[in-house]
């Protein structure tokens, strides 16, 4: 590992003739090392050969008054500064070039020296600002990262797990004692570059400094801090000194006086089973319904307030999975679509129970068309749905061939006929004065969605096809891609004491990684987050519930029950849950859903 400590040596900056003149006494300069990564490219500022605007945010610029008149030659670099000129480090040997825009100096690491420009003297002092986690060990600023509390702070835990914040860090400033700050404020700005979070004049206390920082400097501290998901665990009493929300994707920066003088992003956990969490991304595709035809949408009054509550609570759902280190995007790029419940276009082969056929026959009329078509004995609900999407090409009706995995209670597999092509549906109806199915075991069933009483939802018994409206429903507008997570907004489900539920990727089954949320879920807001515990379920590849088997955690995001709004609320997700989720949707699982989103933005 670098040292932090460097010899103090002299940097010349000579002028032809200039030795021998005496030189005015020298400007005090008091410099912050810039070992952070401002243009996230995956090395420290200080380092860069090539220091473009984006990275040379801690350059201190000379002014016009103490610059020396004539040409600079010559510089010999010292490990604790150097000299930036229009975007590039002025290399050891080399020169300034006779004509500049500005130049500046730069800190590398903690020390002191002495710089002489000519017929100006500097007299430059480098503090150096470095994170440290709960261990004592430094975490780099420019390849390592923040991360999200994911436990209770440790006066409001019971038992062990929050005795020991892994992902706390404290910041500790080396230097020349003089120099060093008593207080600093901590700024923490969201994935789109916006301010989240400020806490202001956090003391710094002295302490003797890390080994690894050497013995030949003074040394002050803040206390651990927390970054944390939410308003609600930031703002405890017991904690809100020492906590202030972050975001996956953002920075936690300290600033001198105003002015940055450190920074760190923020990712998932450090220290995993799988490897250290960076970020990760999950895309959503949201569909609020309409609770009628042209009527108004599941949430909100109008189209522009339900595009705003949604937005706010897959935002929120972001930030909770921060913990894990996985977001679902910038708001700009959230897909969402407001719909109309989609008419009667769901052929449903078997119904439910997906009997085997015995013989007789199919009635039917499709977008104004009377169809018939006959089953033979022993034919299962695929082969009569193969056989009746052939008799609707012939009427020039496109017929999609959807199978579903069989029910618990049920005999085999059924099949769903889309009459449906992109955004186009065909109505189907009953013939009139003939049943669909005069078939004895085959049943034959069209899906509708009706939300006036709800929409009829799974049991444990059929919750790995849906019901025949949820179906009707998921299968008019999810997307069929693998890799995204459909969401889907209703007005209620039917019954009392559903507010959410989920579809995961389950061998055989035709309705993958879908969510579904009601009006009431997302207005509880955080009393449940529903909608992050039903992401979820598709993330950790998990039907159930931690407490359905285990300890009762009502802390926990994943808890089956938890209502509460405060600290103690259902809004924590463990680390092992973390390293599921990579294992069972990351990039390198059978069906990824999240994709690697690093933080370097270019190649070095």
């Amino acid at each position: 590992m670098r040292s932090l400590i460097g010899p103090t040596l002299a940097l010349l900056l000579l002028l032809p003739g200039a030795l021998g003149h005496a030189t005015p006494a020298p400007t005090r300069i008091v410099l912050f090392a810039d070992r952070d990564d401002d243009d996230r490219n995956g090395v420290p500022d200080a380092a860069e050969t090539r220091v473009p605007d984006s990275a040379a945010m801690d350059v201190r610029w000379l002014t016009p008054s103490e610059l020396p008149r004539g040409r600079f030659i010559a510089p010999i670099l010292s490990p604790i500064v150097r000299f930036i000129a229009d975007g590039h480090a002025v290399p050891s040997g080399g020169s300034l070039p006779a004509r500049f825009r500005r130049v500046g100096l730069q800190g590398i690491s903690a020390g002191r020296t002495s710089v002489l420009m000519g017929e100006r003297a500097f007299d430059v002092s480098v503090v150096e600002f470095a994170a440290f986690d709960v261990h004592g060990s430094m975490v780099d600023l420019s390849t390592s990262h923040a991360s999200i509390s994911r436990v209770l702070p440790a006066f409001l835990s019971n038992d062990d797990v929050g005795a020991s914040d892994e992902d706390a860090l404290r910041w500790v400033a080396i230097g020349e004692e003089e120099n060093l700050p008593a207080r600093v404020d901590i700024v923490s700005t969201g994935a789109e570059g916006q301010t989240l979070d400020k806490l202001n004049a956090v003391e710094l206390w002295e302490l003797p400094c890390p080994a690894i920082t050497g013995s030949a400097h003074a040394c002050r501290t803040t206390p651990l801090l927390r970054a944390t998901a939410d308003r609600i665990d930031r703002g405890h009493p017991e904690s809100s000194a020492r906590s202030l929300r972050a975001e996956v994707g953002g920075r936690l920066s300290v600033l001198v006086a105003g002015r940055k003088v450190a920074s760190i992003s923020v990712g998932g956990p450090r220290i995993t089973a799988v490897g250290p969490i960076e970020r990760l991304r999950a895309r959503l595709k949201v569909h609020i319904l309409r609770a009628t035809l042209g009527g108004a949408p599941a949430v909100g009054i109008d189209d522009a307030r339900a595009l705003a509550l949604v937005r706010s609570d897959v935002a929120t759902a972001s930030l909770l999975w921060g913990q894990c280190g996985i977001h679902f995007g910038p708001s700009k790029e959230l897909s969402v679509e407001i719909v109309d419940p989609p008419p009667a276009y769901l052929l449903a082969i078997g119904c439910g129970m997906g009997l085997p056929a015995s013989g007789g026959e199919l009635r039917f009329r499709a977008a104004g068309q009377s169809f018939r078509v006959p089953t033979r004995a022993g034919e299962v609900a695929r082969v009569v749905a193969e056989r009746v999407a052939a008799a609707l090409a012939r009427g020039g009706i496109p017929a999609v061939l959807s199978r579903n995995a069989r029910i618990e209670p049920g005999a085999l597999e059924t099949a769903d006929l889309l009459l449906r092509h992109g955004p186009k549906f065909w109505t189907l109806e009953r013939e009139r004065g003939a049943p669909l199915s005069s078939d004895a075991s085959l049943e034959v069933c069209i899906g509708s969605v009706d939300l006036g009483d709800g929409l009829s939802h799974f049991t444990d018994f059929d919750a790995v096809a849906g019901t025949l409206e949820e179906r009707a429903l998921i299968k008019a507008y999810a997307d069929d891609d693998p890799s995204t997570i459909d969401m889907f907004v209703v007005p209620a489900f039917s019954g009392a004491g559903r507010v959410g539920e989920s579809f995961l990727d389950t061998p055989g089954g035709s309705i993958h990684n879908t969510v579904i949320v009601d009006r009431a879920a997302i207005l509880a807001g955080a009393r449940s987050h529903v909608l992050a515990h039903e992401i979820g379920h598709v993330l950790l590849q998990m039907p159930g519930h931690p407490d359905d088997y285990g300890v009762d955690q009502p802390t926990a995001l994943m808890d089956s029950d938890a209502t509460d709004p405060s600290i103690f609320g259902p809004r924590r997700l463990s680390l092992e849950e973390c390293e599921r989720a990579v294992r069972e949707r990351g990039p390198t699982s059978r069906a990824p859903l999240l994709e690697a989103w690093p933080f370097v933005t270019r190649a070095r």
